[in-house]
């Protein structure tokens, strides 16, 4: 286990030393606890504190973020969603169309990002790794950029179509809290602003 993990069962608690090491700062996290807190109230059918939590990882990211951070694009169309959850669908269009172009913007955002280390990989493919470094990042690349053409898909549908707009499923935060890195690193900040977008997917029966 590396200095930057977790167990998965335990409650999360990073020292300010541990969030520096890993290039995070107190507000990535700060934001990805509150992105939670309004998914899990999205689908507990608490709209309300829905709207007031995607309202305060909205301001945040618009204070922390570069303006082509996906994180930035997931606050956009979260606060829109909820505020349409709670019967007051005027901002949804236009929150959602900057949610699109926020995350079609954020190609140079996820080219800087760093590939994650695998922390249980034998000494072999430790040693493939350091070998074909470049060949690894560009595996990693490619996923990055699936889970960011994923959510741009599904905003875009939500942006053509309003009317698909649900209430979340309990399924979409127990996804998130399954799938969640134990480590802080670049991959769990994009991967937190895939997975903690509540817009729904492009094509929920497929």
């Amino acid at each position: 286990m590396t200095m930057f993990e977790k167990p998965t069962s335990a409650p999360e608690i990073w020292s300010l030393q541990e969030l520096v090491n890993a290039g995070w700062s107190e507000d990535d996290l700060a934001w990805e606890a509150t992105s939670e807190e309004t998914v899990s109230a999205a689908c507990a059918g608490d709209f309300e504190r829905a709207k007031d939590e995607a309202g305060s990882a909205l301001r945040l990211a618009r204070e922390t973020f570069e303006p082509i951070d996906p994180r930035l694009g997931t606050s956009l169309a979260n606060f829109g969603i909820c505020l349409a959850l709670t019967g007051d669908k005027n901002d949804l269009p236009a929150l959602t169309t900057k949610a699109l172009e926020t995350w079609r913007s954020a190609h140079p955002w996820i080219a800087r990002m760093q590939a994650p280390r695998v922390a249980r990989s034998s000494m072999f493919h430790l040693r493939m790794e350091a070998l074909h470094r470049d060949t690894y990042r560009a595996l990693w690349q490619k996923r990055w950029n699936e889970i960011a053409q994923d959510a741009a898909t599904r905003l875009e549908a939500l942006r053509d179509d309003p009317g698909t707009l649900s209430a979340p499923d309990a399924a979409v935060f127990t996804a998130w809290r399954r799938e969640r890195p134990a480590m802080l690193n670049d991959t769990r900040k994009l991967l937190a602003a895939g997975q903690l977008l509540l817009a729904p997917a492009a094509n929920p029966s497929a």
